[in-house]
């Protein structure tokens, strides 16, 4: 098998991974059209950038630390959440890995690999075994209820209220010219909240955060 064609069997097969990766995991949950175009782009230009860097015996460590050093210096001022970070390493990782082995020849090592990779992000992304607690921040104007013997009270009003199935619940800062106070309660994550959530919503979260939209190019 010739150079060339070795490089292209590994670009198809290494692109077809990270969009199965990025299309069908990360997309569904979080459809976010910047970070769609990074982790693809990403992905390709990483993979022939190795394969040269491979086949000139440069040492992958030193080839994979330029990338890591590439990708701080380009977010360091944008910050990213733990997720999307998480799926850029591996979207980094992934063509660092498969040029080494697809330059070695051992491509059932490359299949397993692969395969390993992307059946635990999806494993992890469907939330499979797993249950989460949300939170949500509350203005509560029923000053009478936040005494600590009226806990069991407080609990069936904020349920009562707000119709999630709250756990527990933890009284902030008290404003007693208003007779407010600043609650924060806890709940199970429903299993589908995340993926009934429409974009809007998320885009209001991310607006929340950071002072941007989501979908807001730099």
């Amino acid at each position: 098998m010739t150079t060339v064609t070795n490089l292209l069997i590994g670009f198809v097969f290494n692109f077809a991974v990270a969009l199965a990766i990025v299309r069908f995991i990360y997309y569904p949950a979080r459809p976010n059209k910047n970070y769609v175009f990074t982790f693809i782009a990403f992905n390709t230009t990483i993979y022939f950038i190795m394969s040269v860097l491979t086949s000139v015996e440069l040492s992958v460590g030193v080839g994979f630390g330029l990338f890591g050093l590439f990708s701080l210096l380009r977010y360091r001022t944008d910050p990213m959440p733990p997720r999307e970070m998480t799926y850029l390493f591996v979207i980094i990782a992934l063509p660092v890995l498969n040029s080494v082995l697809i330059g070695s020849g051992d491509w059932l090592s490359l299949v397993v690999a692969n395969t390993a990779v992307t059946g635990t992000l999806y494993l992890l992304e469907r939330e499979w075994g797993f249950r989460y607690e949300a939170s949500k921040r509350l203005t509560y104007e029923r000053i009478d209820l936040i005494k600590p013997a009226n806990y069991s009270l407080l609990l069936e009003d904020l349920r009562a209220r707000t119709g999630l199935p709250v756990k527990r619940c933890e009284v902030g800062a008290i404003n007693f010219l208003r007779d407010t106070a600043d609650i924060k309660i806890y709940y199970d994550q429903p299993e589908d909240d995340m993926r009934s959530m429409t974009w809007r919503e998320v885009q209001s979260e991310a607006y929340a955060s950071n002072g941007r939209y989501a979908d807001d190019d730099d």
